[in-house]
């Protein structure tokens, strides 16, 4: 044998290695992808589990800290009336943004019954209109505070 063949021998070797090298690492490479987006994929001992959904029963009147849970209005006499009446049509917190006194509450729900086709309250709307007004004032609106460390500069002309 000549140098030659010899050399090409050990060239065929070197690239069968390299060939066969590459192949484990991208083999091994593919198999650590797929046990990372699956880990149990490799898993041939599958225990077949039915999952169990139990119901979860809520109460709809349940009151937490004086709030009511549902609805998120104040615990008071006159809140079933007004969540029977008021969140039939809108949302409760609704109710709460608007904070009115009594003679705005009567236009406001007398509006409603003229253009929104509310239903005649009858004797709740007074049970409604103390409920709103007792839990849901205005906010007293008052003088702002005195302005204080303020540093003026003079207007040069």
């Amino acid at each position: 044998m000549s140098k030659e063949e010899d050399f090409r021998k050990y060239i065929k070797k070197v690239y069968r290695l390299t060939a066969l090298f590459s192949g484990l690492f991208i083999i091994a490479g593919g198999i650590l992808v797929i046990y990372s987006v699956n880990p149990d994929f490799f898993n041939f001992r599958k225990e077949s589990t039915t999952p169990v959904y139990v119901a979860i029963e809520e109460d709809e009147d349940t009151i937490e800290n004086g709030i009511h849970v549902r609805t998120g209005l104040v615990d008071a006499e006159g809140l079933m009336t007004v969540v029977n009446n008021c969140t039939n049509c809108h949302s409760a917190k609704l109710v709460i943004q608007n904070r009115m006194n009594e003679e705005r509450w009567n236009a406001t729900i007398k509006w409603m019954q003229e253009t929104q086709n509310l239903w005649d309250l009858g004797n709740n709307q007074s049970i409604i209109v103390n409920y709103l007004v007792t839990n849901y004032p205005p906010p007293e609106l008052g003088r702002r505070a005195n302005l204080s460390d303020i540093d003026w500069y003079e207007l040069k002309d």
